[in-house]
């Protein structure tokens, strides 16, 4: 599919919402924490002064809006969903926020679930945003497609672990985005190491980091390598992961700042 193709297929707000990045974090499987490394980067973004947004595209797995804290529902005037807004002034829009209970489960097939993510982007008032953040599901199935092919997605950041299988994974994001004509901004490696608060050791609990290796067999950058966090983990469990402070993803940031 050409350029121009994919051009005629995007999205537009009906809101008269400007958003001038969209930005995809992105994951080949599941249990990365991906959807922490996308809460971790609106909220650095937030507090170097951008408007942010977070889009929780992972429909049947939302956890946005309890590292958040977020319990209200999605509201509604004129035909426009308001999303809900952090304490920090994070604007932020999950599937939770449609179901009466967070346990219920979200029983919808791929269709519905892909239109329900467009919906997200169309039909949000999400205003002004200098960067709306979209929490993507893991894999290459009918959401990402349906946000490549209708979101305006100008760059993905690619979640990854430390383990052998990753790079196969990583091919295959890296495949989809290439056949989507969207570029990627680079690899951020969560659960790298783990550092004993007693002897400050840093301990490969998943195994040696290949990331380095896979970056150079698709000529991509390694954005940051992220420690496993017990404070973290605490943090978005509480519902405050706004509180939680770390310089990890500052060269992530300047890249996005340039942007601006």
């Amino acid at each position: 599919m050409d350029r121009k193709s994919l051009h005629d297929m995007k999205a537009y707000s009906k809101t008269g919402s400007t958003i001038d990045h969209v930005i995809a974090i992105v994951s080949g499987k599941g249990g990365v924490g991906k959807s922490s490394v996308t809460s971790l980067l609106a909220c650095q973004m937030r507090r170097r002064g951008f408007s942010v947004g977070i889009l929780d595209a992972d429909i049947t797995g939302s956890s946005i809006p309890k590292a958040f804290g977020i319990k209200e529902k999605a509201s509604g005037r004129e035909g426009r969903i308001e999303p809900a807004v952090s304490q920090s002034g994070i604007k932020i829009i999950s599937a939770n926020m449609l179901l009466e209970h967070d346990t219920v489960p979200v029983l919808w097939r791929g269709p519905l679930i892909a239109n329900t993510v467009k919906l997200f982007y169309t039909d949000v008032d999400w205003q002004h945003l200098d960067f709306l953040f979209v929490d993507m599901p893991p894999g290459t199935g009918d959401v990402p497609l349906t946000v490549f092919q209708s979101l305006p997605v100008d760059g993905l950041i690619m979640v990854t672990s430390p383990q052998d299988l990753v790079s196969m994974v990583v091919e295959k994001a890296v495949n989809m985005a290439a056949e989507m004509n969207i570029p990627i901004l680079g690899l951020v490696e969560n659960f790298s190491y783990f550092e004993c608060p007693d002897n400050h050791k840093r301990y490969e609990v998943f195994g040696k980091s290949h990331i380095e290796r896979i970056a150079q067999d698709h000529e991509l950058k390694v954005l940051a390598k992220l420690a496993i966090s017990p404070e973290l983990s605490q943090a978005c469990d509480a519902g405050k992961i706004e509180s939680y402070q770390s310089s990890d993803l500052d060269e992530l940031c300047k890249i996005l700042e340039e942007r601006k």
